[in-house]
């Protein structure tokens, strides 16, 4: 499945919610069966630089397919970034490294969340893609 024909499913699987605000409550509630990172994989090196609250990430390739799993201090990052690691988890790296698809913003989400929160996210965003490109070489 290509990540555009993920991100039609997506939308459709959230379509039943009108409301941006409960739309967010569906992603932060998926996002719990996520389990969080063990602590060794909470290092410097898997820190997310420009979020406020502080976001590990991990990136991985396994089988030809990028897979990413994250954790953060606050719960509505930790949900946020959860939902975009596992939307972007199993495509090639050469698609993610191509895309400008976002699915937080596909749901209406972003423009209800702070600046900053916004730029933390923009940041998550660009270091799965930065991934992804220097994967795709």
């Amino acid at each position: 499945m290509t990540l555009t024909e993920k991100l039609q499913g997506v939308v459709e699987d959230f379509a039943i919610l009108d409301d941006p605000q409960e739309r967010l409550g569906a992603v932060l509630d998926r996002s719990k069966r996520n389990a969080p990172l063990h602590p060794s994989d909470r290092t410097e090196a898997n820190r997310v630089r420009g979020c406020v609250s502080v976001v590990w990430l991990v990136s991985e390739v396994r089988d030809g397919l990028c897979h990413f799993r994250s954790d953060a201090e606050s719960p509505l990052v930790r949900g946020l970034v959860a939902f975009v690691c596992d939307f972007f988890s199993g495509a090639p790296a050469t698609e993610i490294a191509a895309t400008t698809l976002n699915p937080l913003e596909a749901l209406d989400l972003i423009r209800n969340l702070s600046p900053t929160r916004r730029n933390g996210l923009a940041s998550v965003l660009a270091t799965i893609r930065a991934f992804a490109a220097s994967e795709a070489r």
